[in-house]
């Protein structure tokens, strides 16, 4: 119980928080994603320390937040990009110079690089792809002629509605009913049925947010329920993805939790396992639609 009261005082304080930070945009949602990020990615290379890898994190965790600082200051692809892959590229050659000075062949140097660049990717990316997913709305001219406060709010909301909508769906799902296990080796917990709920969830997630995002967003490729539930289906089926990966590094790394950030919650990958996937997949999707539309 002292558990679930630290879960629902988080939660009470961390939702608002994030619809703030989502309506207002900007430095106001980049900085503290930048900074659960650059978190994140320390709990990576935690995993990797608990099997003996010793990855650069003085280096990775500052590469991680400027990463999605850099989708604040050029919120389009076309100008994210080429930044992006040249500082991952830096990245990569500082690193192996680090390893060949201080580790050489005998410290795991492949090892060390590889799990920087990861750390930086895997935790930065889907955080910038939110900063990116929440400029959307504006870069492709939805709402043009009758603009809304809450154009971007309402873009990021649907990955972030069908990842929880589908986790909690499928989490009541599969306790209460499911029996055949999805990943036992993975996730002892998860079954098949939890998961098909899950996506079942998240279709219906997908349903909800165009009925309330629809009237703020005009001009968007999604018109009709049918495509929203394919929209949030793909997402929920992205979501178990990523929590499984998640949970295959703790395992591997003999740990519960990735870390201690949120009282009740765990560390930061904990709460963004299932987001890790689903925030780029959203990102990829939207701009498939309006490419295509």
């Amino acid at each position: 119980m002292k558990d679930l009261g630290a879960r629902l005082a988080v939660s009470g304080v961390g939702i608002p928080a994030l619809l703030f930070m989502l309506y207002q945009g900007g430095w106001v949602l980049g900085a503290p994603l930048a900074l659960i990020a650059a978190l994140g990615a320390g709990e990576v290379y935690r995993f990797a320390e608990c099997r003996g890898t010793r990855p650069f994190s003085w280096i990775g965790m500052p590469i991680t937040a400027a990463l999605v600082a850099l989708a604040v200051v050029r919120p389009v692809f076309h100008a994210f990009a080429p930044w992006a892959l040249g500082g991952l590229g830096l990245l990569v050659a500082v690193a192996l110079a680090l390893a060949l000075f201080s580790r050489g062949p005998h410290g795991s140097p492949l090892g060390a690089v590889a799990v920087t660049l990861f750390g930086v990717v895997y935790a930065g990316l889907p955080m910038a792809c939110m900063v990116l997913l929440h400029a959307v709305p504006t870069q492709v001219g939805w709402g043009a002629l009758h603009p809304s406060p809450w154009m971007g709010l309402m873009v990021v909301l649907l990955p972030l509605a069908a990842t929880m909508l589908g986790d909690s769906v499928a989490y009541f799902a599969g306790s209460a009913w499911g029996r055949r296990k999805l990943f036992p080796s993975v996730s002892p917990a998860k079954s098949w049925l939890g998961a098909v709920a899950g996506v079942l969830g998240a279709a219906v997630a997908g349903m909800i947010w165009l009925a309330v995002a629809r009237g703020h967003l005009p001009g968007m490729p999604v018109e009709g329920f049918g495509a929203a539930a394919a929209l949030g289906a793909i997402l929920g089926v992205g979501a178990i993805v990523g929590d499984l990966a998640e949970s295959m590094m703790k395992r591997e790394a003999g740990m519960k939790d990735s870390g201690h950030v949120f009282p009740g919650h765990g560390g930061a990958l904990d709460r963004l396992d299932a987001l890790t996937f689903t925030l780029p997949m959203a990102y990829a999707l939207f701009w498939v639609l309006e490419v295509t539309a």
